[in-house]
């Protein structure tokens, strides 16, 4: 049996690989991760608020605040006022921070299409077989209550 360990390692070791390849191919200036996961979380829900945002990446939201100048500064994230509540600011991609996501998920598929292309149809089969589990792990974790007693 596989351990929780093992496969928590895999993973991670998978996501750094092909993070750092993307952003070499890409050519971009890589951002730090939380940055990286604010702009994810603004392209999946455009509109959100700081406060929702901090929420839903379980953090504090001056964090997140502190994120979100970065990226403005960097012209990634725009800033608006809500037209239903002026005290509340919205978030929304800004079109060189749609560019630079493009252009990363473009590098990030290229790279794995390549590296499956040089795996066996058996070994390319048994990934393709286990995606539906991942998603469904990847589910449970992102439901995960925040604080649990490691095993």
């Amino acid at each position: 049996m596989t351990s929780p360990i093992e496969i928590s390692d895999t993973l991670g070791h998978l996501h750094q690989v092909l993070r750092r390849a993307a952003v070499r191919r890409d050519g971009a200036d890589r951002l730090p991760d939380a940055q990286i996961e604010v702009l994810r979380l603004v392209e999946r829900q455009p509109g959100i608020c700081v406060g929702e945002a901090a929420e839903a990446l379980r953090t504090a939201p001056n964090t997140v605040s502190t994120l979100v100048g970065g990226l403005a500064d960097a012209g990634l994230i725009a800033r608006e006022r809500s037209p239903e509540n002026r005290r509340l600011v919205r978030l929304t991609l800004t079109a060189e921070a749609r560019r630079r996501i493009d252009g990363y998920q473009a590098q990030r598929r290229a790279l794995v299409a390549d590296a499956l292309d040089r795996l066996g149809d058996d070994a390319r089969a048994r990934i393709t077989a286990a995606l539906p589990d991942l998603r469904h792990l990847a589910d449970l974790l992102a439901s995960a209550p925040e604080a649990t007693t490691p095993r």
